[in-house]
């Protein structure tokens, strides 16, 4: 049996490990430790640290170590831009490391990263002397394996899932203690034109399927029309509280999955006090290593799998941009790819991306061409299902005339006379008599 006994210090005791030029990471979205944030910007405040680098996934709540006035004191560097430090990045005070969310924790085990300090959060210990990194698996374990200090909050609000998130005290250096309730993420109901993004998209979801999806209301379109299929499995970077009637209903099971049957598989949760409290010490619910969850062939593995994601913009041969605005950056390249490519290798699979055919303005996000400074996330030749609100059509297999004809076709109808005339200029005659 573990020694699961440990010594509490303050967090500002805590943060003393730090030093100018250290690279820390934080534990993700609901698990990011406020506490320790806080009491390192005190540091910044009082001159102490100069050119420290944070590095995290998307995180929830405050992060103040992103704004201007901690120029030169701190560097964010994360792998995901979060709209807490949205702004932040646009204007040039905070950076992005582009990286497939599987290769996060590559980084840091290949020693392309550093990572001098992790500061994390963790539940109490139980009897053998484990605690759980509860709802940030995802490069969290890696950046613990490769620290130089680990530093945990032990906060009892933290549900103890189960899976790689399970670490012995031993690998924790420095304990402090906190009870603030994990940071909750509410989402909107979806309005007629997600509801109509669902249909279509639950339509190809078949009987058996491994699912995929992120978070928001286009994903909870989707699961909320779900609720006469059966056998479905969850193999997934993370899930919320979506997928918890259909849990209830048995018609998430896992009964059918090739691997990790009869579990739900993610590497980091957003979601309710709801969703945290059902995978607490859940058998069902397994919280894994990203570089496992975001495997391709790994996600391959399973049959059938539907991957639900989403874009910012599409041109007319299939480029997805999904990260920028042009030359801004608004997110990060995600697990988009790594589950785009294992559902187009898994026996069955389809690969989706489902969004709304313009944006809140009534601008197209089919385009005759990306705009300028986009990045291509998704190539036009990983796509294959493109849904808006229009239908659904598949790309797989067909020529750059054959798809700017079925694009078109599931654009807003105000903007499809301007599309099919850009693609008539670029494709030239013929254009106009390529069978749709």
């Amino acid at each position: 049996m573990f020694k699961h006994t440990y010594k509490t210090v303050t967090a500002e005791e805590a943060v003393k490990v730090v030093k100018s030029g250290d690279h820390v990471h934080l534990s993700s979205v609901a698990s990011a430790p406020q506490v320790l944030i806080k009491s390192m910007c005190a540091r910044g405040d009082a001159g102490e640290l100069r050119n420290v680098h944070i590095h995290h996934l998307h995180t929830e709540g405050a992060a103040p170590y992103a704004e201007a006035k901690y120029e030169g004191i701190f560097q964010h560097d994360a792998f995901f831009v979060g709209c807490n430090v949205r702004k932040s990045v646009q204007a040039g005070y905070a950076d992005y490391i582009p990286v497939f969310l599987s290769e996060t924790q590559k980084l840091y085990r290949s020693g392309a990263l550093p990572c001098n300090v992790a500061m994390i959060q963790v539940s109490p210990p139980d009897k053998h002397g484990f605690v759980s990194l509860g709802t940030s698996v995802d490069a969290t374990l890696a950046a613990i394996e490769t620290a130089k200090t680990v530093i945990a909050v032990v906060n009892p609000h933290v549900p103890r899932s189960w899976g790689d998130a399970m670490i012995p005290l031993s690998m924790i250096d420095i304990f402090i203690e906190d009870h603030t309730p994990l940071e909750p993420t509410h989402f909107t109901e979806p309005d007629e034109i997600e509801k109509a993004i669902g249909v279509s998209c639950a339509a190809l979801i078949e009987d058996g399927a491994t699912l995929q999806m992120g978070i928001g209301a286009i994903p909870n379109a989707v699961l909320a029309q779900l609720g006469s299929h059966k056998n479905l499995g969850i193999h997934t970077e993370m899930f919320a509280d979506g997928v918890l009637p259909l849990v209830e209903k048995g018609i998430i099971n896992g009964a059918n999955k090739g691997v990790d049957r009869g579990k739900m598989v993610s590497t980091f949760l957003m979601g309710s006090q709801t969703c945290y409290d059902f995978i607490d010490d859940n058998p069902m619910v397994q919280m894994m290593d990203v570089g496992y969850t975001n495997d391709p062939f790994v996600i391959a593995k399973n049959p059938k799998v539907t991957a639900i994601n989403s874009a910012l913009q599409i041109d007319l041969t299939g480029q997805i941009c999904a990260d920028s605005l042009g030359t801004k950056f608004y997110s990060g390249v995600g697990g988009q790819v790594d589950f785009i490519y294992g559902a187009s290798l898994s026996e069955g699979g389809k690969a989706i991306i489902a969004m709304p055919s313009v944006t809140a303005k009534g601008i197209s996000k089919i385009s005759p061409a990306l705009a300028s400074g986009a990045g291509v996330v998704t190539t036009r030749s990983h796509v294959h299902w493109i849904v808006t609100e229009y239908g659904a059509v598949n790309l797989y297999g067909k020529t750059l005339q054959e798809r700017a004809k079925l694009i078109t076709g599931i654009a807003h109808p105000d903007h499809r006379e301007a599309l099919d005339k850009a693609a008539f200029e670029r494709f030239g005659p013929h254009f106009h008599f390529v069978a749709r």
